[in-house]
């Protein structure tokens, strides 16, 4: 290549690079939007703004991140409780009824004779805010949160020394103290009565209709006196532990999420990914997107960007004293150059709002280099663009 034609070529790379209006483009260049702001915004560059913890995806550390971690209804509600105790509540009416061994006594008069059924029924009350009902002479009598049994035994010791052998029943007619509410993404949100016999989370779905939304994206939290839990639906059908005992008063919604990851970088194809199963693995995440691309990507540096809590880290033995409070956040780091890293990626579990970066190769950014030379290069002197017209002017501009 002569002088003048080299002193030309290098000219002109240089303009293109001086100017981005040499170059194609498909909106203004970054210094022309710093230059027209009217306030601009800066910190130092230098420095990190977020701190954050690499961790290479390797055996050890599996164990810890081969689950999707998902909260637990039996362990923060200790169980569930068990089935809920047939008790008395505010709101509850119920309807007292009074037998005596014969006629003469304290309810049944003389003139009544002997006839079958000596008993007599009272109007039916309601439970007032106290948590008391009333029952003639034997008083007020507190209710709320006592068992029926209880109460009629009660009822019937203050009666002995008046009423002829008295027994006494009670009978709940509306039961409101036992209400739970069932809300969100069900077909028939509604107010139900639980049973005498108790009715677990997946019951009172079903009472309520069944889920509206798939039950993979599916969320449920009950709400118990001031505590809240949530759980994967899908856990609760796997897990027959999670399908706890509803107790009275609970409150249940059931709320649709969808679950996503992001992916930039080397990839062929970027953007936000749906994923429905609950135990999608890295490898399975990256193959939904195509995998690497050959041309463009370095196989050991594909990064995972997540939030995790404190106390994950602290099992998996990660120092994370530097942090405050209890999300930290991680880049996790895998090597496909290794042969070994695709079983660790068939253990990794994806979470919801994960992102997946792939970092190109550095063959990369010098074959965008030569693509560059070798384009002005065309233009200036008419010679084909082939990889040896621009392994040669690099040559040449080297001497």
């Amino acid at each position: 290549m002569t002088n003048p034609l080299r002193a030309c070529i290098c000219s002109t790379l240089l303009i293109s690079l001086a100017s981005c209006t040499a170059l194609p483009s498909s909106g203004p260049a970054d210094k022309d939007i710093v230059s027209k702001a009217s306030v601009v915004v800066k910190s130092d560059d230098a420095a990190s703004q977020f701190d954050y913890v690499l961790v290479e995806i390797k055996k050890p550390i599996l164990p810890y991140f081969d689950k999707t971690f998902v909260t637990s209804f039996a362990k923060g509600f200790s169980g569930g409780g068990g089935i809920p105790a047939s008790t008395l509540g505010v709101g509850d009416v119920v309807q007292v009824t009074v037998f005596e061994a014969q006629a003469g006594g304290l309810f049944i008069p003389a003139e009544a004779g002997s006839r079958p059924g000596n008993f007599i029924s009272l109007p039916a009350q309601t439970v007032d805010r106290k948590g008391y009902i009333s029952v003639p002479y034997a008083g007020e009598i507190k209710v709320l949160g006592r068992p029926v049994s209880e109460v009629q035994k009660e009822v019937q010791d203050r009666l002995a020394n008046r009423a002829i052998e008295p027994q006494v029943i009670i009978n709940t007619t509306t039961n409101r103290s036992g209400n739970v509410s069932v809300l969100g993404d069900v077909n028939a949100p509604a107010q139900l009565s639980l049973s005498p016999a108790g009715e677990r989370v997946l019951d009172i779905i079903s009472r309520a209709g069944g889920l509206s939304a798939p039950s993979v994206e599916s969320y449920v939290t009950i709400e118990r006196r001031g505590r809240k839990e949530t759980a994967l639906f899908k856990t609760i059908i796997d897990n027959p532990a999670e399908n706890i005992y509803i107790q009275p008063g609970d409150t249940i919604y059931v709320n649709r999420e969808r679950r996503t990851y992001s992916v930039f970088g080397a990839t062929n194809s970027n953007g936000r990914v749906n994923f429905e199963e609950s135990n999608l693995s890295l490898g399975e995440a990256l193959g939904q997107v195509g995998g690497l691309l050959d041309s463009r990507a370095d196989p050991g540096q594909v990064f995972l960007y997540r939030q995790v809590d404190r106390k994950t880290m602290e099992r998996a033995g990660i120092d994370v004293s530097r942090f405050s409070g209890e999300i930290v956040p991680v880049v996790f780091r895998a090597n496909l150059r290794d042969p070994d890293a695709f079983f660790a990626l068939q253990r990794f579990r994806m979470q919801d709002k994960d992102v997946i970066y792939v970092s190109n190769s550095a063959s990369t950014e010098i074959s965008k280099f030569l693509n560059l030379v070798n384009g002005i290069s065309d233009t200036t002197s008419n010679v084909p663009g082939n990889a040896l017209s621009v392994r040669n002017t690099v040559r040449n501009f080297s001497r």
